[in-house]
């Protein structure tokens, strides 16, 4: 049984100031070692291709070994419209690495032109080519689906989300079909990893399953100083995720598959909820 690592970042964000930056360059060096990559959106602050441009040469070592999966967020669409770039074809897509079986999907929509349009955009049609693009998976692969966008309700947590929710926009809301797509996914999948929300949450839905489904926000990266390690092995999880901290280069690459080591204190597990409980 050979035992592998994901990591899970995302909202770098990268062009909002040049200390944030430098947050996203210790945590791409304290990815080395770690088998595949996930970023779930927001790579940019404001969509130029000047910030594509740094995210690109950042991680050019792992996409260049084929260690890295990414999905756009709302904040890649604004500028110079990042968005197509970082698809490269349909809005669901799928990609087999490491042990792993990544169905990437693009929550964004052309209303994300906009700053205060933030929310993201899942239809029937897009629901329905995940469902199909979850029955490909092959034997023995952790079955991962990643977006930016939260599929749950989630709190606000900056004035303006609390003010577009007052007034009834949807900035702030999670993904229409959210809920329908979770419930299409139980018993098929393990992991669904997004973004957008930049305070991390997590939650362990359908958990008297055989198969209990993960749902993870890994909030923003920079800010946080840290992002989540998954350690698996033959198509299962091994436990809860680690937080691996950027700057700790001595820990780097150890926190999932070391356990012992670090004990109890970068450990969270998740809360076991069925999925009524949490959508409300």
């Amino acid at each position: 049984m050979s035992l592998r690592t994901l990591a899970h970042l995302s909202d770098l964000h990268l062009g909002r100031s040049p200390s944030s930056d430098a947050e996203v360059a210790l945590a791409v060096d304290s990815l080395d070692g770690i088998d595949h990559v996930v970023v779930s959106g927001d790579l940019s602050h404001r969509g130029r291709a000047d910030e594509h441009a740094r995210f690109e040469r950042l991680f050019a070592p792992l996409a260049a070994r084929g260690r890295l999966t990414v999905v756009p967020g709302n904040h890649d669409r604004l500028g110079d419209d990042l968005g197509p770039r970082l698809r490269k074809g349909a809005r669901v897509q799928t990609v087999t690495a490491s042990g792993l079986f990544i169905v990437r999907v693009d929550s964004t929509g052309a209303h994300n032109r906009f700053l205060l349009a933030g929310h993201g955009d899942l239809s029937d049609a897009i629901v329905d080519d995940i469902d199909c693009a979850v029955a490909e998976a092959p034997p023995a692969h952790l079955v991962i689906v990643t977006m930016h966008h939260h599929l749950l309700p989630l709190p606000e947590e900056t004035f303006p989300e609390l003010l577009a929710t007052r007034v009834g926009l949807p900035y702030a809301n999670e993904l229409r079909l959210g809920a329908a797509l979770l419930e299409r996914l139980r018993g098929r999948c393990d992991l669904v990893l997004h973004g957008h929300r930049h305070v991390p949450r997590e939650t362990t839905l359908f958990g008297g399953d055989a198969r209990p489904l993960g749902l993870y926000n890994a909030g923003c990266t920079p800010s946080l100083g840290r992002f989540r390690v998954f350690a698996h092995a033959s198509g299962r999880l091994l436990g809860a995720p680690g937080w691996l901290v950027a700057r700790d280069f001595m820990g780097r690459a150890t926190v999932a598959a070391d356990r012992s080591r670090h004990g109890s204190t970068l450990l969270r597990p998740c809360a076991s909820r069925d999925l009524a409980s949490v959508a409300g």
